[in-house]
């Protein structure tokens, strides 16, 4: 990776971070949860969302993580879709970033005449497209405790959640088994493709 796309990808990260968290908040905030704005995380402050290791992941190899945004269901309506509605906010945010860099770099920067920093600013529009999307499906994966892993268990029925979270525990090992053996790589390509095209469509 050039050094220019990683310094560039320095602000880009803080932002995708800070707007994923901040839609997790958000969301449980507008479902009637005060958790979020009680812990500071009503902020797209990125120090307030930051994970040292996610975020050296997600610059590296564009994916990665961010601290998680606790919230108590139990001040939902209904607790299951609630939780599905909290979960999805987060990679949706990252994806309608990712569109508006991509509209950027695609449709907007064609259009201006060539300036001194023009090159700068496509790789930076490029990079924050491949960080939103690379946060984005890395936390659809359906595995404890990413945002993926709510919204399935928020949409199985009852009986079956509660088998499928049993098995939260194991979530992390699964996760570090990915990570080593390369696993992870593999899995996010197909998410990363699908949700590059739903941009690209409504770009």
């Amino acid at each position: 990776m050039q050094l220019e796309q990683i310094i560039l990808g320095i602000p880009v990260l803080l932002l995708a971070i800070s707007i994923h968290e901040f839609a997790h908040g958000y969301a449980a905030h507008k479902l009637g949860d005060p958790t979020p704005a009680s812990q500071g995380r009503l902020t797209l402050n990125p120090l307030a969302h930051l994970d040292p290791l996610g975020a050296l992941m997600l610059l590296v190899f564009r994916f990665g993580w961010a601290r998680p945004v606790l919230v108590n269901p139990m001040y939902f309506r209904n607790r299951q879709r609630g939780m599905v509605f909290v979960a999805v906010a987060g990679p949706l945010a990252n994806l309608l970033l990712a569109w508006v860099f991509y509209v950027c770099l695609a449709f907007v920067l064609p259009l201006v005449p060539m300036f001194a920093g023009h090159a700068a600013v496509q790789l930076f529009c490029l990079t924050g497209v491949q960080l939103n999307l690379g946060l984005a499906a890395f936390n659809l994966l359906p595995v404890p405790p990413l945002d993926g892993s709510k919204i399935l268990g928020g949409m199985l029925p009852s009986r079956y959640a509660h088998h499928y979270q049993r098995y939260a525990q194991y979530g992390p090992l699964v996760l570090i088994l990915l990570l080593m053996t390369g696993t992870a790589q593999m899995v996010l390509s197909p998410i990363y493709l699908v949700l590059l095209r739903i941009i690209t469509v409504f770009g």
